[in-house]
This record gives C-alpha cells, structure tokens and sequence, in this order.
C-alpha cells in the first residue's frame, strides 16, 4: 500500500498542535543598539533546563533525500524542545505528528516551510528527522544538551513504511 503525503503551508496555527513557527512575520518588534537593529523578539519556547539541561546551538548541514520522499521512521525528544532556523532562503519539509506513545502513517502532517520559517518541535512532539529539498542545506539548530536520553526513535511497520511526499 502506497500512502501518498501532500504538504499543506507552514503557519502558526496550524503548525501549533506540534509546536511554535519561527518566523519574523507579526513577531513584536524591539528597537535596540540606538536604533540600527531591529530585534524580533521570543519567537519560540526554548524548553531545555529538565532534568540539568542547557540550550545547545548546533548547525546542521542537510542534503535531499530521492524524490518521492519514503517515510520509515519518525522521532522525539522527551526531555527538551529542539528548534530548526534555515541559514538560507530555501523551502524544506516539515513531517510531525501529535504527542502520544506511538505513531501512526495516519498521524502524519507535512508541512512546506518557507526559506524564512523555521519550526520549534515542543517536547515530545514526533517529527521526522530533516527534510531538505535542495543540497547542502544549513540549519541553525537549538535543543537540549546534557545528561539523560532525549531521543526516541519510532520505526514502522515493513507493511506501514511505503508512503511517500510528493
């Protein structure tokens, strides 16, 4: 069975379920160093500090997987939020699914994010790991450092892994 996965838009609303869109558009703005920046302020909730942890700041550099994109596994972090920003102007996916024990292929959401949209998985949250649709794609990365596992891994089915983003 072959389980095609359409994107809708990436937007606040209807990515908020899953976690905080981070994007400059209607964000409150600050004036600061005597006026020649404009700071665009609490775009998400960095939620790192369970259990000792601190903000870690990372870059990741993704590369697109083959068109159709298959779907075989999905993960979340228990423990703390883990935000993806993109450095450059590029659209990339977003695959998530709600909070509970497992999940399902019909769980799925997929979103296309914007080159200025960047998201900010809550704890717990599924998502798949990331989805870059154009070569050497960097991603400025916020999540939880220290000790304690925060990663779980989800791998479906041989008979649920054959859908696929078009």
């Amino acid at each position: 069975m072959t389980r095609a996965l359409s994107p809708s838009p990436l937007t606040k609303q209807a990515f908020a379920p899953f976690g905080d869109v981070i994007t400059t558009d209607g964000a409150t703005e600050l004036s600061i160093n005597e006026g020649t920046t404009t700071r665009f302020h609490d775009l998400a909730e960095v939620d790192t500090a369970a259990d000792g942890g601190r903000p870690l700041i990372s870059i990741f550099r993704g590369q697109p997987r083959s068109r159709p994109v298959p779907l075989y596994m999905m993960e979340r972090h228990l423990i703390g939020s883990q935000a993806f920003y993109p450095l450059q102007n590029r659209p990339w996916l977003v695959v998530v699914a709600e909070r509970r024990d497992s999940v399902a292929p019909e769980d799925l959401r997929v979103f296309l994010a914007q080159g200025h949209q960047g998201v900010n998985y809550h704890r717990g949250v599924w998502h798949h790991p990331l989805l870059v649709l154009e070569p050497d794609s960097d991603f400025l990365i916020v999540d939880r450092g220290g000790t304690g596992m925060d990663l779980e891994e989800f791998w479906f089915r041989e008979d649920q892994k054959i859908f696929e983003i078009i």
